[in-house]
């Protein structure tokens, strides 16, 4: 049976994808099931696109996989703790468990949404699955560029 590590893994080797590339080193898949219905990593600089993180994308792309806007079923793995934007379309996607590696007190839901849980009421929230890599990776992203 696949975990929550095997996933996380799978959204790490996409955020070095984002690293290698030049962009803040995030990655995410949405599951259903075991199954990977949609991949994503921060894609902002390649496509000028503030939008472009990588929960946007998985999202979006776990929704054409399936061809349906909801994604009840799903669980969302992403390396960094979701900013307001991403757990917002968490929300409307209706993504029933979101699983973070490492918090991002500078930029995450949390900063701003404080105690509000601000993804659908009935998803559930899992975090600091493979944290020290994750977090790693950023450091090193930002170590790599001052």
């Amino acid at each position: 049976m696949l975990d929550d590590n095997h996933f996380m893994k799978e959204a790490l080797r996409l955020a070095h994808l984002a690293y290698d590339a030049g962009e803040i080193p995030v990655g995410a898949v949405v599951v259903w099931g075991e199954k990977i219905i949609g991949r994503g990593y921060n894609q902002v600089e390649q496509l000028c696109d503030s939008t472009a993180h990588a929960e946007m994308l998985a999202i979006t792309a776990a929704c054409n996989t399936i061809g349906a806007k909801y994604l009840m079923e799903a669980t969302l793995y992403v390396t960094l703790e979701p900013c307001l934007m991403c757990a917002g379309a968490a929300f409307w996607s209706k993504v029933g468990r979101i699983v973070f590696g490492a918090s991002d007190v500078k930029n995450g839901y949390k900063r701003i949404a404080g105690t509000q849980n601000p993804f659908h009421p009935k998803a559930s929230i899992s975090y600091g699955i493979l944290e020290q890599d994750c977090a790693q990776l950023m450091k090193d992203f930002f170590a790599a560029r001052r």
